[in-house]
């Protein structure tokens, strides 16, 4: 019998699935696949090496058939995940992706470079705010009260481990992700020349029943 979706911890056999995922809305939001000669880039960069370092913090939408269509995963200590992504999972995907010779100049080559520089994820400013996330639903599963399902069971999971507060990075431009993350009582954190990016953070409390926004 078919169960009705549910958020449950990630599974090793998820992986082409989390990859599926993020390339499907790796675009602000949509798909992919046209700006990358390799799709397999933006979850190399933003999927898995989180499945892959912290596997105990990811969590997957299950469609209650067993197939995972959205996700929340993340690091409980962004500079020791900033770390293990040097030492450990960059050597494991150099070959695929090697590191640009010059300056970026096309798409790929920026997200290379970001592959290449995991210490842009350090920024004194969000040192309060130790942990950090990504999150993404299929659209077909968007806007149905999933999304905070996930986030539940990830600030759940923080809390557990007695992590304070979470952050995470958008791109400005993307204002449906900005109203649902406001909903959930993510605040902005001002950071020095951001670029396109905005960087929200909340705490780990009061992750239950109401405790996430509206």
């Amino acid at each position: 019998m078919t169960q009705a979706a549910h958020v449950r911890s990630y599974r090793p056999d998820d992986r082409e699935a989390l990859v599926d995922i993020c390339v499907r809305t790796a675009d602000n939001g949509g798909d992919s696949r046209h700006l990358y000669a390799d799709p397999g880039l933006m979850p190399a960069l933003f999927a898995e090496p989180y499945a892959h370092l912290e596997p105990e913090l990811a969590f997957v939408l299950d469609d209650g058939a067993g197939q995972a269509v959205g996700y929340v995963l993340g690091t409980a200590d962004t500079r020791h995940f900033v770390d293990m992504f040097r030492t450990a999972w960059l050597p494991l995907v150099t070959e695929r992706f090697p590191e640009p010779a010059g300056p970026p100049g096309t798409p790929t080559e920026d997200m290379t470079a970001l592959l290449y520089n995991p210490e842009r994820m350090i920024l004194p400013q969000l040192d309060g705010h130790p942990a950090h996330l990504h999150i993404d639903l299929l659209p077909p599963w968007q806007c149905k009260g999933y999304g905070r399902e996930l986030m539940r069971a990830f600030l759940d999971a923080l809390h557990a481990r007695g992590v304070p507060a979470v952050h995470l990075s958008m791109l400005t431009a993307n204002t449906p992700a900005r109203a649902f993350y406001d909903r959930l009582g993510f605040h902005e954190i001002a950071v020095p020349d951001p670029g396109p990016l905005t960087y929200l953070g909340r705490s780990t409390e009061g992750c239950g029943g109401h405790g996430l926004g509206r």
